[in-house]
């Protein structure tokens, strides 16, 4: 969704050459799969946080093309909607102070831009979902200008065939119809990326799949959709139906989902670019001059452009990643898991979690995956986008489980076990796992802090609309202190 597109319109021959274009892309990755050298050697990791802009009031500011002018910073980019922006932080290894650079980075970066941004009325907020946003929010007006937005929204629409409707049912019920694909927009993320080799991605993408569910549970940040108290982890349903191409009718024939978790475990990596080709029709068909196996045969790199932009436009929760840089080919998993935020300090101890936790679980020896049905990872991640911290998940030689009790015997000494491998210092490996620890202990992360604050503000006579404001005002404030969500 992040390449630039200028195509507005698409005839029938167009979608056809596109899907001969893809086919062909898709048997070039084949071989190159089996023949070329991808860059594996070093991996780097990667981190990019999706944040939402407020006035002084903490209503949502429609400003991110006059807050990007200046931030004037390229690590920051304009997002779906115009209350949106996105920090790509510069990559790194993990080895060394590899946490410890991506923090300082982030932290260095976010306090330049709140200062600039909020120049220009606009402050920058990490939350899963923005609690004050109003239906006229999510309207095709306040998307951003780019036109690469308005296409996909068309497109979407398209293929939909009718309005798009969101029905949650959660603490509260919400349901609501939108003519374009802006509630995706309320949906702000953290997305972290490992490189691996083709080797080994099968074994960090399932692992990746199989942790989904406690990832969700400890780090669970969006309990308000539209003034409606609704999941733990509102985002993940609310994706899930804003961007569903789907009318009724196919829903009932068992057609698959664009946002998807998927329905198996896999063995290569190319097994998810194939289904994605195979069951997904584009969006977006737009075709390139590269002759992917001519530059392949004469010795370069092909970019694959077209299955890279189709392969964007299945929002799989862990995707997988071709791209070339400085001409080697490499290959990424993307983890889409997490919300925003709270705070800096908390989205690094996610991200530890993460990267030592996969990397233990895709070398052991008997692999977690064959233990555990893809059903049962599937139901602990949607139990645990609803219930949060309190959620209970299956664990194979454990049963049924608090998924905090599973992370604080079992899955913890995993996740330092794997930090070492990455060569993290264990002095980094107990500060960033403590914050995971203690937040487990305190069963506090930020939807319940979010959730526990409206609730005492609204006991005390104010009304849910102001309750949220005021709450969201003093997560702000506490966000920028960079004290982690369990002490709050």
């Amino acid at each position: 969704m992040g390449q630039d597109v200028d195509h507005q319109e698409f005839s029938r021959a167009d979608r056809t050459k596109h899907r001969e274009k893809v086919r062909q892309c898709l048997d070039v990755l084949a071989l190159m799969l089996r023949q070329a050298q991808f860059d594996s050697v070093d991996p780097m990791t990667g981190l990019e946080i999706e944040f939402n802009l407020v006035d002084e009031l903490g209503e949502p500011a429609l400003k991110n093309a006059e807050a990007l002018a200046a931030i004037a910073n390229p690590l920051f980019q304009t997002e779906l909607g115009q209350f949106n922006l996105e920090i790509n932080v510069k990559p790194r290894t993990l080895a060394g102070d590899g946490l410890a650079g991506f923090e300082a980075d982030l932290r260095a970066s976010l306090n330049d831009a709140e200062s600039r941004s909020a120049a220009v009325g606009a402050h920058l907020v990490m939350i899963g979902i923005l609690p004050t946003l109003k239906p006229g929010h999510l309207s095709p007006s306040t998307i951003s200008p780019n036109p690469r937005y308005q296409l996909l929204s068309d497109q979407i629409l398209h293929a939909r065939g009718e309005d798009i409707a969101i029905t949650i049912n959660g603490v509260e019920k919400l349901a609501a119809r939108a003519d374009s694909i802006m509630p995706e927009a309320a949906c702000t993320s953290t997305q972290l990326h490992v490189q691996v080799s083709p080797e080994d991605f099968a074994a960090y993408w399932n692992a990746s799949q199989a942790i989904a569910g406690v990832q969700l549970a400890l780090a669970a940040n969006s309990p308000y959709l539209l003034g409606s108290e609704l999941w733990s982890e509102t985002r993940i349903p609310l994706f899930e139906q804003a961007t569903d191409t789907r009318s009724e009718e196919l829903k009932e024939q068992g057609v698959r989902p664009r946002v998807w978790f998927g329905e198996r475990w896999i063995t290569s990596v190319f097994d998810l670019f194939e289904e994605n080709v195979r069951y997904f029709p584009a969006l977006l068909p737009i075709t390139e001059e590269e002759d992917p196996l001519a530059v392949l045969e004469a010795g370069g790199t092909p970019m694959l452009p077209e299955l890279r932009l189709h392969n964007g436009t299945v929002y799989r929760w862990n995707r997988p990643i071709y791209d070339v840089v400085d001409g080697r080919p490499h290959l990424r998993v993307e983890n889409r898991i997490l919300a925003a935020g709270p705070t800096v300090l908390d989205t690094m101890a996610n991200a530890a979690f993460y990267f030592g936790l996969t990397r233990a679980l895709a070398e052991n020896e008997r692999p977690l995956w064959s233990q555990m049905s893809f059903s049962a990872a599937e139901e602990n991640f949607h139990i645990a986008a609803r219930d949060g911290i309190d959620a209970q998940v299956y664990w194979p030689g454990v049963g049924q489980v608090a998924a905090t009790e599973l992370t604080l015997r079992r899955l913890l000494p995993l996740a330092r076990q794997g930090l070492e491998g990455w060569g993290v210092s264990a002095q980094e490996s107990d500060r960033l796992l403590g914050v995971i620890e203690a937040r487990c202990l305190a069963g506090q992360n930020g939807a319940t802090w979010f959730r526990d604050q409206v609730h005492a503000r609204q006991g005390g006579g104010v009304d849910r609309a102001e309750a949220l404001r005021q709450t969201l005002l003093e997560y702000r404030e506490r966000m920028h202190s960079n004290e982690p969500v369990h002490t709050w």
